[in-house]
This record gives structure tokens, C-alpha cells and sequence, in this order.
């Protein structure tokens, strides 16, 4: 029943804000006189290719004393002030440019009342309707250098763990409702592990890990262990010190020379669930705002189509305009279909295959160039001309993943064994390599390799190896789960003369190493020609002998 009631508010006052006819509509007063028939014309308005639900139970909210909802936000500040030069210098920061404070909370005024909203809720203190200030400016597209990403600034990592979606069509970290539930579930449970609201605003910002380590420490030592006696970096340092600044400013704007921009006290948007895929341009046009617009209140769309059963947010005044237009929208919702990799290709081939724009597709699915996909990838198309109209499956929303690779011919990896010394640049250049790739693969900074140093080349499949004056060659083949090991003699300067060993007094010659056979098979051969170059000088001095 208090759904019903708040939906229909929420309907009456998005068309009385626009002018629409819904407010002196007969139909309508007597669906407020009568909530079974305003179910069944909710039911009705939701067609084959629509289902809208505008879903805010807080609307009972617009007759709150409150009329700015700046006064909402200091009457609910529950943390003590935290008072030190750390907060005066953030505070004389924030002073000293208007024209960010100003950015930053006209970006607020979107969000500002459902955090609130979700504060009270949960009998939590108002001041951290203030920490995406600190967090990302308001920003809901912000992303970090650490990766972390959305108004509340969620690592990959800790967003998985509070049950932020992360896939290829979505990433909740930056989706305005999801972001702040997750971010407050943090909160609270930081608050609970320590009791303290500065102690898990520090754990927020460098991990809990980190503070209950400090927090040992400063027991082991005999130290007090509040924010302000534990050593920590410059960083969470200054975290609560600018949230006590941003605090301050609100609660005495004209102190500081700065204004703050009026927020009433009502929400900003509302809720819509489509039941067809949609295309990120056509939900906004039907909304009648710019795609800007749209994707300020869902930024968490990171493709151009939205997937149905997905929840969208309308600005307030819009949600009545986006119904109205959808029910007699003729056109195709969505442009975008998904085609899966079946062997691994390059987008250009991939393109010439499905006949489509190869730019198109590579822009769609981020593609950077010089890359190919793997095999079972995933990537979003432009639906053909056949008619068909079929949504993304879930299956392929729930599963799709996009693999990717260089674009560079596949290798074999070489082992050279080298006899003589030599320069990196001389071995990198015979073989067509960089000096640069031959000190990686083998782990070295020097620039010369020594006589019977092992190098590792990679080298392309198929290609012809030269030869070369000195080293003897080892190739390796990893194929088909065998290695093979191959020793060959390489033409030189000295030939394949003897030379006379002084320690030992006996000849050697310029191969140190036999063929082995592949890793599996017989040794037959390879014992046999063993057994037949050892028996060589003993047949030569019998023979000498008999003469």
C-alpha cells in the first residue's frame, strides 16, 4: 500500500512540474480515491516493449520543515568537530577556490538527497553525506590512479566484496545506488570494528589492515591510540581534517566568503526498470534530456546499449515524459546485438567477417589497436537488417567476457649456447630482435655475453634461423607437450680441426652436445650411435697396431 501511494505521488508532481494533463485528470483522482484501481492501471500502462516502475517510498519527505535540504544535512551531524591546524588549512584551501567549491556541490545536488535519504535510514551520522567531496569532488566518473572508481571510490577489489557488479556492461562502482549502499555497509562495519567514526573514516581511506596495525603499535608503545595519535600517511592524515573542512563550510558558508547552491528537499530522480534492451541515446531522448544528462544519474553503463531488467534513474520531472514517450515509441529500442569470437582474429578480420565498420567495432568494445581477440570473446555489434529484434540473451549478459592478446606472429623459443664472447647488439641483430627484448628474456642488464653462456631467443614460427659463427644452437620445440633438444655444429673460423688439450692430452672437437630424443620415445637410435662414435678409436689403434 505504500508503494502504490508513493508512485502515484511521485507521478501526480512529475506531471504537474511539467504541465502534463495527469493532474486534472479525472482517471487519475479516482485512482487516488481507489488503490486497486490505480494497480490495475499501473498494470496497464506496462506494454510488450515497456515496464516502468517509479519506485520512491520517500516522497512522504516533500512535506518535511526542512525546505533546503542543507538544513536537513546540519541538523543530522552526529560526530564530534574535530579541531586542529590540519582542518584550518583545508578549510582556508577550500576558501581560496570558490569556483571548485562551486563544481563540486552543483554536481552534489543530484545525489545529495538519496544519500541522505539512506543515512537516516540507517540512523547514521549526516557528515558522510559529505565524504564524496573529499572522495571524488561528486564526481560518479572518477577514476584514480589506484583504480579506484565512482563517487565513493571503490578499488576493484573491495567493490567485489560488497557485491558491486564488474562486467563487461556494468561497473556498479559507479552507479549512483549501488555505490551507496555498498559504501555505507563499509562504513558501518568499520564503525562497528572500531567504535570510532574518525578511526573508520582513517580505515576507509588506507584499509583496516593498516590501522589496526598502527593501533598495535602505538599499545605496544604505551601511546594513546585516536586518529590524531596514530602515525599514518599524509594522506589519512589529512582525510578527516578535509571532511571537518567541508563540514565547517557548511555549517557557516558566509564565514569562509563562499555560497552554497539552494538544494530542495525532494528527490532529484527516480527509478525506472525497462524490460527490453535500450539503447543509452534512445532512453535518453525519450526522457527528453541530453545523453550528458542521462549518463550524470547512470554512469555505470559501459556500453551503449542497456541490458533489460536493468534499473535506470530519471530525473524527477522526467519520469512521467519517458512513460508517455515509450508507449508510443514505433522505433527499434535497441541497435546492438553480441557476436562471440570463435578463433582468435583481429578486429579488422572479425569486422570484414560479420560485415561491419572495423572503427565502429574497435570504439564500441575499447579495442586498443594493435590487438586481437581471444578465442570465446565477446563483443557488442550493430544489429543487422533481418529483423532481428532479439534482446542479449542473460546467459551471454551473465558470462561475456572480452579477451584480448598482441597482434604479434607466434614464437618458438630458441636456446643459443655461445662459444665465443660477443655483444648483445651482434647476437640481437642476427636474429632480428631488439636489444632491449634479448636483455629481458634472459633477465640481464650487461651488454656482452660470455663464452658458453646460455641465451634465450623467442623467434617467430617458421622462420629460418641463420647461421652463425661460434655459438651452437639448441632450438626447442614445446609443441605437443615434448621437448626437443637439438645440437648442431656451426660453422667457424677454425673449422672442425682438433686442437690438442693440455690438461688431458686428447682432441676435441666443436660440438659438446648429442642430439636427445623427444621426451616419450624410443632412445634406440641415439644409444646405438652413441655406442658406434665411442667404438671408433679403439677399432683406429687396433688398426694401427696391426701395421
Amino acid at each position: 500500500m505504500r508503494f502504490i501511494f508513493s508512485a502515484l505521488l511521485v507521478l501526480l508532481l512529475a506531471a504537474c512540474a511539467s504541465g502534463g494533463p495527469t493532474a486534472s485528470n479525472p482517471s487519475s483522482k479516482a485512482a487516488l480515491a481507489d488503490p486497486q484501481a490505480l494497480a490495475d492501471t499501473l498494470r496497464k500502462t506496462s506494454a510488450a516493449k515497456e515496464t516502468i516502475d517509479v519506485d520512491n517510498s520517500s516522497v512522504a519527505q516533500l512535506t518535511s520543515a526542512d525546505a533546503d535540504l542543507w538544513a536537513r544535512i546540519r541538523r543530522g551531524f552526529q560526530m564530534p568537530d574535530l579541531q586542529s591546524d590540519l582542518v584550518d588549512m583545508q578549510a582556508n584551501w577550500y576558501a581560496q577556490r570558490p569556483d571548485y567549491v562551486a563544481r563540486m556541490t552543483e554536481r552534489s545536488q543530484k545525489y545529495l538527497y538519496h544519500i541522505v535519504e539512506e543515512l537516516e535510514a540507517r540512523h547514521m551520522p549526516t557528515e558522510l553525506a559529505l565524504l564524496p567531496f573529499i572522495e571524488s569532488a561528486y564526481n560518479p566518473q572518477a577514476l584514480s590512479v589506484a583504480k579506484a572508481a565512482g563517487m565513493w571510490q571503490f578499488v576493484p577489489g573491495t567493490g567485489r566484496t560488497y557485491n558491486l557488479k564488474q562486467n563487461m556492461w556494468q561497473d556498479e562502482r559507479r552507479d549512483v545506488l549501488a555505490s551507496t549502499s555498498a559504501a555505507l555497509d563499509y562504513l558501518s562495519r568499520l564503525h562497528d570494528m572500531f567504535g570510532d567514526w574518525y578511526l573508520a573514516l582513517a580505515a576507509y581511506n588506507w584499509g583496516e589492515g593498516n590501522v589496526q596495525r598502527a593501533i598495535a603499535r602505538n599499545e605496544a608503545a604505551g601511546l594513546p591510540t585516536d586518529y590524531q595519535s596514530l602515525r599514518m600517511p599524509n594522506e589519512t592524515r589529512n582525510y578527516v581534517p578535509k571532511l571537518q573542512a567541508v563540514k565547517n563550510i557548511v555549517m557557516n558558508p558566509q564565514q569562509f566568503g563562499l555560497a552554497l547552491p539552494s538544494i530542495p528537499n525532494h528527490p532529484y530522480f527516480v527509478t525506472v526498470t525497462t524490460s527490453h534492451d535500450i539503447d543509452v541515446d534512445v532512453a535518453a531522448r525519450l526522457s527528453n534530456i541530453s545523453t550528458d544528462e542521462f549518463r550524470t544519474l547512470n554512469p555505470s553503463f559501459k556500453k551503449p546499449v542497456i541490458l533489460g531488467s536493468t534499473q535506470i534513474l530519471l530525473p524527477f520531472d522526467n519520469a512521467s515524459a519517458f512513460e508517455r514517450n515509450l508507449k508510443s515509441y514505433a522505433g527499434q529500442l535497441s541497435s546492438w546485438t553480441t557476436y562471440t569470437v570463435d578463433q582468435r582474429a583481429t578486429p579488422t578480420a572479425i569486422a570484414q567477417k560479420i560485415g561491419v565498420d572495423a572503427d565502429t567495432l574497435m570504439s564500441v568494445n575499447k579495442i586498443p589497436a594493435g590487438m586481437r581477440l581471444k578465442a570465446g570473446s565477446t563483443i557488442v555489434v550493430p544489429r543487422t537488417d533481418d529483423g532481428d529484434d532479439e534482446d542479449i540473451s542473460a546467459d551471454v549478459a551473465e558470462s561475456a567476457v572480452l579477451a584480448m592478446e598482441p597482434d604479434v606472429p607466434d614464437t618458438r623459443k630458441m636456446l643459443i649456447r655461445v662459444r665465443r664472447k660477443q655483444s648483445m647488439v651482434a647476437v640481437a641483430s642476427r636474429y632480428g630482435v631488439s636489444v632491449g627484448q634479448l636483455k629481458a628474456w634472459n633477465k640481464t642488464r650487461r651488454d656482452a655475453v660470455a663464452p658458453g653462456q646460455v641465451l634465450v631467443l623467442h623467434v617467430p614460427v617458421g622462420k629460418a634461423m641463420p647461421s652463425e659463427p661460434g655459438p651452437e644452437r639448441i632450438a626447442t620445440n614445446v609443441r605437443g607437450g615434448g621437448v626437443q633438444r637439438i645440437g648442431t655444429r656451426m660453422n667457424d673460423n677454425s673449422g672442425s680441426r682438433s686442437r690438442y688439450d693440455k690438461n688431458h692430452g686428447r682432441a676435441r672437437t666443436g660440438v659438446v652436445k648429442v642430439a636427445e630424443p623427444v621426451k616419450g620415445k624410443s632412445s634406440g637410435a641415439a644409444s646405438k650411435a652413441s655406442k658406434d662414435v665411442a667404438s671408433r678409436p679403439k677399432a683406429a689403434a687396433q688398426a694401427q697396431k696391426s701395421k
